[in-house]
């Protein structure tokens, strides 16, 4: 039999995550990896819309387009 290997520590360590930790937080880790890269792509084109200088939000107003509620919320706690 002899010791265990790296390998051997890595399966037992995931399986007891698995099971003490719950299967609902992966999934929500996840989410919340793709919200926050979302957020960022979107951060990056909204930089590169800004035309002259102006910022983001007033190059957005300038075209018409209207913040929804939660990016209000966020702009007022700013």
């Amino acid at each position: 039999m002899g010791s265990f290997s790296i390998w051997h520590w890595l399966i037992v360590l995931a399986v007891v995550l698995l099971l003490f930790g719950g299967g609902g937080k992966i999934p929500k880790l996840m989410k919340d990896m793709g919200t926050g890269i979302n957020a960022f792509k979107k951060g990056l084109k909204e930089e590169k819309g800004a035309p002259d200088g102006k910022d983001a939000e007033t190059a957005r107003l300038e075209r018409g387009e209207v913040a929804s509620s939660a990016e209000r919320k966020e702009t007022v706690k700013s």
